[in-house]
């Protein structure tokens, strides 16, 4: 009798190949590294199918809010009074429709390399888990990849109001921020 037995294998790529032990406090990319979608391995992928996992569960994927400047690359830049760190949070999604810059090797690529990934992880016979978080936006989402015809999330908001069921998000109208 075949085992449907599910075995999910939850994968943070940042965390994953970082080989950098610096872990400098508030440190940017430089200082603590990432690892990079290229670093889940033919062999890594190979050990955890050998141990029975049939899932890969990708986390912090989806391009966030950092405050590493790839605006060469047309990313636009973050705010760094509103980022969690300098990473960010993969919770704070600024790009439903790109990938996090900072897992790639060749910026430019970093969606060739993404696929790259996705197909690794399938010519395993492993399946892939996105982890896609539709509540949680970085307060600067701009889409550089999106499909013609969509809509940023507030481009449409009337930030006259603090709130209507028609925004996205909530205001403070004639209100500057202030920070301690």
């Amino acid at each position: 009798m075949k085992d449907d037995k599910i075995l999910i294998y939850q994968v943070l790529p940042r965390l994953l190949g970082n080989t950098n032990s610096s872990n400098i406090k508030n440190g940017s990319i430089d200082q603590n590294g990432s690892g990079k979608f290229n670093d889940i391995t033919t062999l890594f992928l190979e050990k955890i199918k050998k141990d029975g996992y049939t899932h890969i569960w990708l986390i912090g994927v989806l391009a966030h809010a950092s405050t590493t400047d790839y605006s060469s690359y047309g990313i636009p830049k973050g705010f760094p009074e509103i980022i969690k760190g300098k990473a960010g949070s993969p919770y704070a999604v600024r790009d439903y429709y790109d990938v996090n810059p900072d897992l790639a090797v060749d910026v430019e690529n970093r969606i060739g390399e993404f696929d790259s990934l996705i197909n690794r992880i399938h010519s395993m016979g492993m399946k892939v888990i996105i982890d896609f978080i539709p509540n949680h936006l970085a307060r600067n989402y701009k889409s550089i990849n999106r499909p013609n015809g969509v809509v940023d999330f507030g481009e449409n908001d009337n930030i006259d109001v603090s709130f209507s069921p028609q925004n996205n998000f909530y205001y403070l109208p004639n209100q500057s921020l202030k920070l301690n």
